[in-house]
């Protein structure tokens, strides 16, 4: 991520600099480098969320949208939707503050995005210069008396304009995927919904990446009853914080945040939701990771240390090793000093599971993973078997258990487990798990635990994401076919881009 911050000194008051640029709709007055600018739908441009369309003056075209305005600190922060350069995830800061030696202005630009590679320099240059730079100069010289631009005028004083509130209070249109009915990937169709302004305790936040789990599925096809048609699916993403209601702590417009908890509705543009739900993103997690990882990462944390606490020493077998939740177990596990067991549907999955540590890969088409376990552990057994898949293979990973071991079944991809014989299992005096993620992640406190645990391993890099598949939020249903037909490695995300 690139980080860009320019200033200079202005010869003149706070207020009468905040005048000129406060107007989100008048930088076309005098910016040499914008032509025509419109809010669209009308709306005032002081109102958080309003988006500015303009043109330049070499012939692109830009969308920007504001994301937050404060009167008090003189500043506003922006993204940038659509543009003719590949400045992703971009957001800026324009900020005011007096100069008191003097009755001056400071005046700081600062800005965040993501370059392609190869091309950080060539696109700090151009955000530097002819943008936060030909920008100082151009204020000057309205400042001094001249025209930056034949069609300059001055705006409004900003004392004369009321200062707007945290919300707009006014609903915003947003593209989802809505599911019409439960059954197939092709029950979500492309709508688009009202997004209510956020009431007491709540915010709306525009969505830059979507996480794709086989919970979704669950919920698509009614097996999990957590969303009734026409509603929309998705219990992780990552995005911007557009505006706040009343009552909200510690959040604020403009702050990078993510999710991975009920209630489902994360497939769509826009989301208003609680608060409470959302967790502030450190600078080096992009949107893209953080989808990928939250739900995922989330999840291996309570069952590595929650469900069942793994410690040095100890064996694990972990079902779908390649898999967007294998791969976290297999990294954390062995991070712990566990040796890690794991089955994957082929060579390029075990390759992938062997890089992300597991010591051993098993190709379940051509290998026994029982005789692996009974090779590794010399007859014992594993301490703990994580089995996402369900029906195919829940008995032999009991049958894979040491004394006193636990076996711990977090999902069912292959279908549900037939009913068991609980004395059985007094064999071994084996443990049997079902953790519910809701159950883990039902408390701000207890998500937060998580993610405190989660968010340094991957900024350190000790936990890699791996991003196996991405899909623009529209073909949400060939995501689904890929991850149920198992042809996907690590995570799967949706994307916002068009």
């Amino acid at each position: 991520m690139v980080r860009l911050r320019k200033s200079t000194v202005l010869e003149a008051p706070v207020d009468e600099v905040w005048a000129l640029l406060r107007d989100f709709n008048g930088h076309d007055r005098w910016h040499p480098a914008v032509g025509q600018s419109r809010i669209e739908e009308s709306l005032p441009p002081d109102v958080v969320g309003c988006v500015r369309d303009f043109v330049l003056t070499s012939g692109g075209r830009i969308r920007e949208q504001l994301l937050s305005l404060s009167d008090e600190s003189h500043s506003f922060t922006y993204c940038l939707l659509e543009a003719p350069v590949p400045l992703v995830n971009y957001v800026a800061t324009v900020r005011l503050k007096p100069v008191t030696d003097g009755n001056g202005t400071f005046w700081e630009w600062a800005c965040s995005f993501d370059p392609p590679p190869g091309r950080a320099e060539e696109l700090t240059k151009l955000v530097g210069e002819e943008i936060y730079e030909a920008g100082f100069r151009a204020i000057r010289q309205v400042l001094a008396g001249g025209e930056a631009k034949p069609t300059a005028r001055r705006p409004t004083p900003a004392s004369h304009i009321a200062r707007p509130a945290v919300t707009s209070g006014q609903a915003m249109r947003g593209g989802a995927m809505v599911l019409s009915g439960h059954g197939g990937p092709e029950r979500m169709e492309w709508r688009e919904v009202d997004v209510p302004a956020p009431g007491p305790g709540q915010v709306r936040l525009r969505h830059g990446a979507i996480g794709v789990n086989y919970i979704d599925v669950y919920c698509r096809t009614g097996y999990y009853p957590l969303v009734e048609p026409p509603g929309i699916l998705g219990m992780e993403a990552a995005g911007t914080i557009l505006d706040v209601g009343a009552g909200v702590h510690g959040l604020a417009p403009g702050d990078r945040v993510a999710y991975a908890c009920p209630p489902p509705g994360a497939y769509c543009e826009l989301r208003t939701m609680d608060a409470g739900l959302l967790v502030l993103l450190p600078d080096a997690i992009d949107d893209e990771t953080a989808a990928a990882a939250m739900l995922k990462g989330v999840t291996a944390e309570f069952l590595l240390h929650r469900v069942h606490r793994v410690k040095d020493g100890d064996v694990v077998l972990v079902h779908a090793a390649a898999g967007g939740v294998g791969l976290y177990l297999c990294q954390w596990a062995r991070r712990l000093g566990a040796t890690v067991i794991g089955t994957v549907g082929s060579e390029d999955k075990a390759q992938l599971a062997r890089r992300h540590g597991c010591s051993y890969p098993v190709v379940y088409t051509r290998e026994d993973f029982l005789e692996t376990v009974r090779d590794v552990t010399e007859g014992r057994g594993v301490d703990v078997a994580y089995d996402g898949v369900g029906a195919s293979t829940f008995e032999r990973s009991y049958e894979a258990l040491a004394i006193r071991g636990h076996l711990v079944s977090y999902g069912q991809a292959s279908g549900g487990i037939s009913a068991i014989d609980i004395s059985s299992y007094s064999s071994k005096s084996a443990r049997v798990s079902r953790p519910n993620y809701a159950h883990y992640t039902s408390t701000t406190e207890e998500i937060r635990n998580s993610t405190d645990r989660l968010f340094p391993l991957l900024e350190t890099g000790d936990l890699k994401v791996q991003i196996g598949q991405r899909f623009p939020l529209r073909q949400a249903g060939e995501a689904h076919k890929a991850l149920e037909s198992r042809q996907t490695t690590g995570s799967t995300i949706l994307t916002l881009a068009e």
